[in-house]
């Protein structure tokens, strides 16, 4: 007997590899499945959905006026609720106790009470100050106005949803503005760049990778949030879909068409949130991508 088949007897067999079986998936899968099609026969064939109702009145006036006051009430909301959200930040930041202390009350109250329960407040503003004016503090007034003639529906409506967004975006610009190194503030510093010139420049341009994400869930959320406002009363999509089934009886229908249109705008504004994350995260999974090479690199190389 040779020594290459001494070597042959004692060498292992080779391995068979075999594919793990996941049941599991497949079960799951199934019932998925199952589910949808059962979702899928529903919106077929049910009679309560009366499709021919939604048709009837999706591309109304009445329902289009309301998708368009949505569409108002959600860009003011965000527009004024990130500039206040961003004062209120930086006060929140900033060294002076009293502008601390008075963005930290500001966020404690809106915060802590609801959305709906404010938008009432701001319907009823006319018992709680009749007359607005102008005029010296504690002292006489030149002209007054009747707060109910000044702050019409729609402006309670706005005032109500901003005022409380700013709240929220206070925190999530405060995070974002955390996030970013303090030597890079340091450094502008040293430069002579003012404590504006620093934020506007370098500080929140970095921050706005951290703050765009969650701004853009507070965006299809304050879209979703505009269907408070019939507390006040006013007409948006909501507040339309109400009104058409207080006359036609059909509630199912207007509300399965009120949802439609929050889906398709809510579709629309994520489509534009990608966007944005995608733009102001350039650069950084390739940064990532390099620093992870390098770890792997090194790792590889200590092992040999």
């Amino acid at each position: 007997m040779t020594a290459d088949t001494d070597v042959e007897k004692g060498r292992p067999e080779a391995i068979r590899a075999v594919p793990v079986r996941h049941p599991g998936r497949w079960v799951a899968a199934a019932v998925v499945l199952v589910l949808v099609a059962m979702f899928v026969h529903f919106l077929v064939t049910s009679d309560a959905l009366e499709w021919e109702e939604q048709r009837k009145y999706i591309t109304s006036d009445a329902v289009l006026k309301g998708v368009r006051n949505t569409i108002l009430l959600t860009i003011a909301a965000m527009v004024g609720g990130v500039l206040l959200g961003t004062v209120l930040a930086l006060m929140r930041l900033s060294a002076n106790p009293l502008l601390s202390s008075a963005s930290w009350f500001y966020l404690w109250f809106f915060r802590g009470t609801p959305l709906y329960t404010q938008l009432l407040i701001w319907g009823a503003i006319g018992s709680l100050f009749p007359t607005v004016g102008i005029g010296v503090p504690f002292g006489p007034e030149f002209h007054t106005w009747k707060t109910q003639e000044l702050v019409t529906a729609m402006i309670a409506a706005g005032l109500g949803l901003i005022l409380n967004e700013a709240a929220y975006m206070a925190e999530i610009i405060r995070a974002g503005i955390l996030s970013v190194d303090e030597g890079q503030q340091e450094a502008a510093s040293a430069l002579g760049m003012s404590r504006m010139q620093t934020m506007g420049r370098i500080v929140l341009p970095q921050a706005m990778r951290v703050i765009i994400p969650p701004t853009g869930n507070e965006a299809l959320s304050m879209m979703k949030n505009t269907s408070l406002v019939a507390a006040i009363p006013f007409s948006e999509l909501t507040f339309t879909a109400q009104t058409i089934y207080a006359t036609t009886y059909k509630i199912i229908p207007m509300l399965v068409m009120a949802c439609l249109w929050y889906l398709l705008l809510s579709s629309l504004m994520m489509v534009g949130q990608h966007y944005l994350e995608r733009h102001f995260s350039r650069g950084v999974g390739r940064a990532a991508s390099a620093r992870g090479t390098r770890v792997r690199f090194r790792g590889g190389g200590g092992g040999q």
